[in-house]
């Protein structure tokens, strides 16, 4: 009996829950959305009537059931542009690049004499000139051996001055049978070695002067010098890594990169018809622009990457490029003469080729192909399809086809300042702000 009661009270919570969940779900759908009330009461006419359908209707926000105009039509809205006139000038070809700025000189500053550093005589980051005192080394040994060296030779001239003297008597007896020739000929080879000994005590002196210079360091060239490797008071030897400071050429200085092998024949015929202008184009924080010119390319071409390395230099007075720098460099390595030149934005591509929009005389367009030669990051020639002095659109193209009008922005016009008045084009009415 109590089972019967439970499932009885189940199915009754059960039928309660359905029937509320339906109670609800008619209330939710019954609650009509604003947006689309809204559009039922525009749909419409003024009296609560519909609003007439079909083809003969007005349009909604169309007076007099005339049709709003389309922007860019043949008689539409003019379509606003910007142009440019295509002229005849030299066009000159560039090649871009990065490369690396190494110095034509670089020279690593070491002791020839081991010993005690005794002086440093440069700031970190002095510029010297070619030989400037860097440092001087302990000098002591090399001295003495220098003083030594030389009384050596004080005491063989003596020698070979006694050993003349004694030839000459010799010679003297020989005439009168008082020595034998053997005796003559031996003197005179006793004065030969002396003779030759002292040349080598000479020689010795020289030697111990060399190494007496070497204790006084010298810059090899002028330049820029480093940050120093060692202090005053240790010993240096000339087998150090390190050595003591490095002196670095700053002007000039070169440019090394590498180009695609592609552009060696034009590359040759640059540098065949003279200096080939390389400058560096602005990086960050408009760095001044450094020019200079092409030096040398490499014999060899890379067949790893199938590229040529080449070398420009730079006169660096206001040391611009700095050692081990990376630059964005551009080499003018041809010239176009009287070329007819175009915006390369006013290029576009379709699929019949190249072709631009021609701005005619009333104001409408023409889409004309053209052939296009060499380009620049900037500039296109056109071989055939444009003539000097036509105008191309360069900006509001992919609003446009053949025929549309167009209103010519003025770009000479200068920039109109915040919260000016209405602004103003060409061809076309005042637009409030």
């Amino acid at each position: 009996m109590r089972r019967g009661s439970a499932w009885l009270l189940t199915l009754v919570l059960l039928a309660g829950a359905g029937g509320a969940g339906w109670w609800w779900w008619q209330q939710r759908q019954g609650v009509q959305d604003p947006t689309t009330a809204r559009d039922q009461m525009q749909a419409q006419g003024p009296q609560g009537q519909a609003a007439p359908q079909g083809p003969g209707a007005p349009r909604q926000g169309a007076p007099g059931g005339a049709r709003p105009r389309r922007p860019g039509g043949a008689g539409g809205v003019p379509v606003p542009v910007t142009v440019a006139e295509a002229v005849r000038r030299d066009l000159a070809l560039t090649v871009d690049a990065l490369g690396t700025v190494v110095p034509l000189e670089s020279v690593v500053v070491r002791t020839q004499l081991d010993g005690q550093l005794m002086e440093v005589n440069f700031r970190e980051g002095q510029e010297v000139a070619e030989g400037d005192v860097l440092a001087r080394v302990d000098d002591r040994n090399t001295r003495a051996a220098l003083q030594q060296a030389e009384a050596k030779r004080a005491y063989d001239q003596a020698q070979l001055a006694n050993a003349r003297v004694d030839l000459q008597r010799y010679q003297s007896l020989a005439r009168g049978a008082g020595v034998t020739q053997q005796q003559v000929d031996t003197q005179r080879a006793q004065v030969a070695m002396l003779e030759a000994q002292v040349r080598q005590d000479e020689a010795a002196i020289e030697q111990a002067r060399t190494q007496l210079g070497f204790a006084t360091i010298r810059s090899p060239l002028a330049g820029r010098v480093g940050i120093r490797q060692v202090d005053p008071g240790n010993i240096v030897r000339s087998s150090d890594t390190n050595g003591i400071v490095t002196v670095t050429q700053m002007a000039p200085i070169g440019v090394t990169f590498t180009l695609p092998q592609q552009e060696l024949p034009r590359l040759m015929r640059a540098l065949a018809g003279g200096p080939v202008p390389v400058e560096t184009l602005p990086g960050p924080g408009n760095a001044p622009v450094a020019r200079g010119t092409l030096l040398t390319v490499d014999n060899a071409v890379d067949p790893t990457t199938g590229t040529i390395k080449a070398k420009a230099t730079f006169a660096n007075e206001d040391r611009v490029l700095w050692p081990g720098a990376f630059v964005n460099l551009r080499l003018r390595i041809e010239v176009l003469p009287q070329a007819t030149v175009v915006p390369l934005v006013s290029i576009q591509r379709g699929p019949e080729g190249s072709y631009a929009f021609v701005v005619r005389e009333d104001r409408t367009v023409e889409q004309r192909p053209v052939t296009i030669g060499q380009m620049t990051l900037t500039d296109a020639v056109v071989q055939a399809g444009i003539q000097p002095g036509e105008r191309v659109v360069t900006s509001g193209g992919l609003r446009l086809s053949a025929g549309t009008r167009v209103a010519v922005a003025d770009e000479n016009a200068p920039a109109r300042p915040q919260g000016a008045g209405p602004r103003r084009t060409a061809d076309a009415r005042e637009t409030p702000n």
